[in-house]
C-alpha cells in the first residue's frame, strides 16, 4: 500500500531531526576534546562554587524506652480458636459477654481520648512548676535539676533594671562624640559567632537577656508558646556523634518550657521581659490572652493577667517597679499594678487598630509610647487618665470617651507627640536615657527621635514633633518570618545603640544618630534572617539573635571562640 503525502513528510521530518541530533552531539565531543584545533569550542571552566552555610546539627536526644507490657486483645480476635460449630449455649453467652466488655471499654477509651483533646486546646490558667512545663520534651537524665539548679544559681544577687541619665552622652561639640563612636565602633565589629543551638522548637517571636555579668543566659518565646532558657557558653554535653564536624554542633545547653498552653499559633510569645526589681524571674505575654510570671525562686509560673480573646502583642515594665502596661489587637493598652489582684485593672483604648507595641519611658514612666497599624507613633502622658476614678478597680475607656477627654481643657496634654508613618509601625521604644526613641515600619525606614528633656516638664504638646533621622532598611519580611523591630542595648553605661536584623542575613547595629556601627555577618554559617535580637543589661560585646526555625545565635568577641 503506497504511503500517503503526511507520512512519507513525517518520515523526511524524523531524518533531518536524527541527522540535526548526531552533528550536534559530534560537535559536543570535539568541543570536550583537550586541546581542540578550533579555540572556540573550547570548554569554558565551571566557576566554583560558594560555599553554603550549614545550619547547626541539633544533639540527638535519647528517647525514652518504655517498658513492654502486655496488650488487651479483643475477644474478637480470639473467637478465631474456637470452633463455633461446636460452641455450647455456655461459651456462646460467654463470649457474647466478652464481646460486649470489649466494646464497652473501646467507647469508655474514645470518650477519654476525645476529653483528653478537649483538655488540651484550653489554657491552662492555674500555677505550673517545672516539671509540668517540661511537658513530653525529651530531656536527659538529670536535666530537670541542672535547669532548676541554674535559675536558683541566679538569686546569689540582685541585679535590678538600670536606667540612665536623660543627659549622658550629649555632647557641646562633635570632636568628643566622635571619639566615643569610633571607640564603640571598634568593639562592635570584632564582633562574630561565639554560639550556635536550636533553642525553639518553631519560629522565634522574643527575646530577652538576663543581667548576670558572667553568664550568657538568654530567653527565647515561640510560635506556640515555648520558651527557650539557653547558657550559650555553658560547656556542653559530650555526645558521640562524631560524623559531626564540631563546629557544626549546638553550643551550650537549652532546655524548653511550655509556657502557654495550648501549643498552637494561638499560644506564640509576643514579648519577654525580665523581672526589673531582681531579675529572679521573667514575664511572658502571649497570644493566648494571657500573661505569665516564671519564678527562680520556687520554679512556678502563675498568671498574672488574663484577658477574652484579645491578642496580646507587647508590655514594659518600668524600673524598680511593679507596674506593667500591655497593647493589645484591637488598640487598647492596659496598665495594670502587679501587686494586686490580676482582675483589677485601667483600659484605654487610644486606636481603632491593633497596637503592636507600648514602651515605657525608664526615667519619666508617666510618658508612654505606642505604635499602631494606624501608621501613627504617639506619646501619651496618662497621668491624668490615672487619677480618673476605677469603680471596683476596673476602668476601661473606649475610644469615644478618650477622644473626649483629650478635646477638654483638663486632657489637652494628654497627647504630647504624634507621627505619621507611611505605613504601619510595628515597633518604638525608649532608649534607656529615656530621651531617644527609634521606630521601625513598613515603609522600610526606621526613624529615630531626640526629646529634649524639658519638653517634658511642660504640659503642652511638644512644639515639633519630626525625627531628625531616618534610615533606609528592608523591612519587608512577609508571612513567614517574625516582624523586625529595632532593640535598643539596655545598657546606660554605653553610647546609645540598637541591633535590627536585616533581609541579608545579616545583624545591624546603629548609633543614636544613626550612624552604621556594625553590621555582622557570616555566610558560611548563617543562612537565614536574624529576625529577632536582644542585647546584655551590662556586657558592651554582646547580642543575640533568633530566626524563623527556632535557631539562634550568639556574637561576642572573635577571641571567645577559641576559648
Amino acid at each position: 500500500m503506497p504511503k500517503t503525502t503526511y507520512e512519507l513528510e513525517r518520515e523526511a521530518n524524523i531524518a533531518r531531526n536524527r541527522a540535526l541530533i548526531e552533528q550536534l552531539e559530534l560537535k559536543n565531543a570535539a568541543a570536550s576534546v583537550t586541546g581542540s584545533v578550533n579555540p572556540k569550542v573550547s570548554a569554558k571552566p565551571k566557576p566554583p562554587q560558594k560555599p553554603r552555610a550549614k545550619p547547626v546539627q541539633p544533639i540527638k536526644r535519647e528517647k525514652r524506652i518504655l517498658e513492654d507490657t502486655p496488650r488487651r486483645a479483643s475477644a474478637r480476635l480470639r473467637k478465631s480458636v474456637i470452633n463455633l460449630v461446636d460452641e455450647t449455649a455456655a461459651q456462646k453467652r460467654k463470649r457474647e459477654q466478652e464481646e460486649e466488655a470489649w466494646r464497652r471499654n473501646e467507647e469508655e477509651e474514645r470518650l477519654a481520648a476525645e476529653e483528653r483533646a478537649r483538655e488540651a486546646k484550653k489554657a491552662r490558667h492555674h500555677e505550673l512548676d517545672l516539671e509540668v512545663l517540661a511537658g513530653q520534651e525529651e530531656w536527659e537524665p538529670g536535666a530537670l535539676s541542672g535547669l532548676s539548679s541554674r535559675l536558683q544559681s541566679l538569686l546569689q544577687a540582685r541585679h535590678p533594671r538600670r536606667r540612665g541619665d536623660q543627659d549622658a552622652f550629649v555632647f557641646d561639640n562633635s570632636k568628643r562624640e566622635n571619639v566615643e563612636v569610633a571607640a564603640l565602633r571598634e568593639r562592635l565589629q570584632n564582633m562574630a559567632i561565639v554560639a550556635r543551638a536550636k533553642v525553639t522548637q518553631d519560629r522565634v517571636y522574643s527575646a530577652a537577656y538576663h543581667p548576670e555579668p558572667t553568664k550568657d543566659l538568654i530567653f527565647f518565646g515561640d510560635k506556640h508558646g515555648q520558651l527557650g532558657i539557653w547558657d550559650a557558653r555553658a560547656p556542653a554535653d559530650e555526645t558521640e556523634e562524631d560524623d559531626v564536624d564540631r563546629d557544626q554542633r549546638e553550643a551550650g545547653k537549652y532546655w524548653r518550657l511550655q509556657v502557654h498552653w495550648p501549643a498552637t499559633a494561638q499560644s506564640s510569645i509576643s514579648c519577654i521581659k525580665v523581672d526589673p526589681i531582681d531579675a529572679h524571674g521573667v514575664y511572658t505575654s502571649a497570644y493566648d490572652s494571657t500573661v505569665r510570671s516564671l519564678s527562680f525562686t520556687s520554679g512556678i509560673s502563675r498568671e498574672v493577667f488574663a484577658m477574652e480573646k484579645v491578642l496580646i502583642t507587647s508590655m514594659d515594665l518600668p524600673p524598680a517597679s511593679h507596674e506593667m502596661w500591655l497593647s493589645d489587637a484591637e488598640g487598647w493598652v492596659t496598665h495594670l499594678d502587679l501587686r494586686e489582684d490580676k482582675t483589677r485593672r485601667r483600659a484605654y483604648q487610644v486606636s481603632d487598630q491593633k497596637i503592636g507595641c507600648v514602651s515605657v519611658n525608664p526615667t519619666n514612666p508617666a510618658f508612654i509610647l505606642t505604635a499602631s497599624n494606624n501608621r501613627a507613633l504617639k506619646i501619651w502622658d496618662v497621668r491624668k487618665l490615672r487619677k480618673l476614678p476605677a469603680p471596683q478597680g476596673v476602668l476601661e475607656l473606649e475610644l469615644e470617651d478618650v477622644e473626649k477627654i483629650k478635646e477638654s481643657k483638663e486632657g489637652t496634654a494628654i497627647l504630647r507627640g504624634e507621627w505619621k508613618h507611611d505605613r504601619s509601625v510595628t515597633s518604638a521604644y525608649w532608649d534607656p536615657r529615656g530621651r531617644a526613641i527609634v521606630s521601625t515600619s513598613y515603609d522600610d525606614a526606621l526613624r529615630i527621635w531626640d526629646i529634649q528633656p524639658s519638653l517634658m516638664t511642660k504640659n503642652p504638646p511638644f512644639p515639633d514633633f519630626r525625627p531628625f533621622a531616618r534610615i533606609r532598611h528592608n523591612c519587608q519580611t512577609g508571612k513567614w518570618l517574625t516582624m523586625l523591630k529595632a532593640q535598643w542595648s539596655p545598657n546606660p553605661d554605653v553610647y546609645p545603640h540598637f541591633t535590627i536584623g536585616d533581609m541579608d542575613h545579616s545583624l545591624d547595629i546603629f548609633g543614636w544618630k544613626g550612624d552604621l556601627l556594625a553590621k555582622l555577618s557570616d555566610k558560611e554559617r548563617v543562612s537565614a534572617t536574624q529576625a529577632v535580637t536582644c542585647s546584655h543589661p551590662s556586657v558592651v560585646e554582646r547580642v543575640a539573635s533568633g530566626n524563623g526555625s527556632g535557631r539562634c545565635v550568639l556574637w561576642a568577641p572573635a577571641h571567645l571562640v577559641a576559648e
